[in-house]
């Protein structure tokens, strides 16, 4: 119930540890999948989430061998990767070649954290935000688990949705459904599920030293599919249930 957007996370979730005594947070909910390996109705368990939507988006005619705007203060880095626009150009079929962009390239940045038992005023940067190691540990016995695969009667998936801990996943203000976006960031970050809102709990999480850990059930191959629509529009249902399901089976082996 956090609502759309890593703002609204965050926020939601430094309220929580403001107003409760809180052990542990466990978030959960849908995403969009990244890795063709897995089926809509699967429920992942990422051990690492980044942000992927802070970026430094460097002047047209510089590039990877430019330093950055501010990167000999060390506020930004080409320590992570960037995306070049140039590359999803589509090319001219006359001459088969493809032509620079205007938008030239954005580096993926980490971000700026103050920890509870940090130095006041000495930022720490982090981009893979891992989960709690207990948790993660626990979170293998929800391999097995019986999880919804039909919508109804007449509506259900190719195979029994799995629960499965991954290595990564990330989160930024961007709902993926583009093929080539999301071949670009499995590809180049090795994730799984895509989503809005993770990867802000679990910075909150990281800087107060809270115990967290994030269920996320696939509700679509983001970009992919059907060519008419999003397959969340139809399986967003039975994904919330399969989340939901995993989250009740994960609490009670706390």
């Amino acid at each position: 119930m956090t609502g759309l957007s890593m703002l609204n996370a965050g926020t939601t979730t430094e309220l929580l540890l403001t107003l409760f005594r809180v052990k542990g947070v466990i978030h959960y909910g849908i995403a969009g999948n990244a890795d063709p390996q897995l089926e809509i109705g699967d429920v992942t368990i990422p051990r690492y989430w980044a942000h992927t939507g802070l970026w430094n988006w460097q002047r047209i005619g510089d590039g990877p061998d430019d330093e950055l705007a501010l990167e000999s203060n060390g506020d930004y880095t080409r320590k992570i990767g960037f995306l070049k626009f140039s590359n999803f150009s589509t090319v001219d079929t006359k001459t088969e070649t493809s032509v620079d962009n205007l938008l030239n390239n954005v580096w993926y940045q980490p971000e700026e954290i103050f920890p509870v038992d940090g130095t006041p005023e000495i930022r720490q940067h982090v981009f893979w935000i891992p989960v709690d190691k207990h948790y993660f540990s626990l979170a293998k016995k929800l391999e097995g688990l019986k999880l919804e695969r039909c919508l109804n009667s007449t509506n259900c998936l190719p195979r029994a949705p799995i629960a499965v801990r991954v290595q990564r996943s990330v989160s930024a203000n961007v709902f993926v459904d583009n093929k080539a976006y999301r071949e670009f960031l499995q590809s180049t970050f090795n994730v799984t599920s895509i989503d809005m809102e993770t990867a802000a709990v679990a910075l909150v999480c990281l800087r107060q030293k809270i115990p967290f850990i994030a269920i996320r059930s696939l509700s679509d191959l983001a970009g992919g599919g059907s060519a008419l629509s999003n397959e969340a529009a139809t399986f967003a249902v039975l994904a919330s249930q399969n989340a939901a399901t995993a989250l009740v089976k994960f609490i009670s082996l706390l």
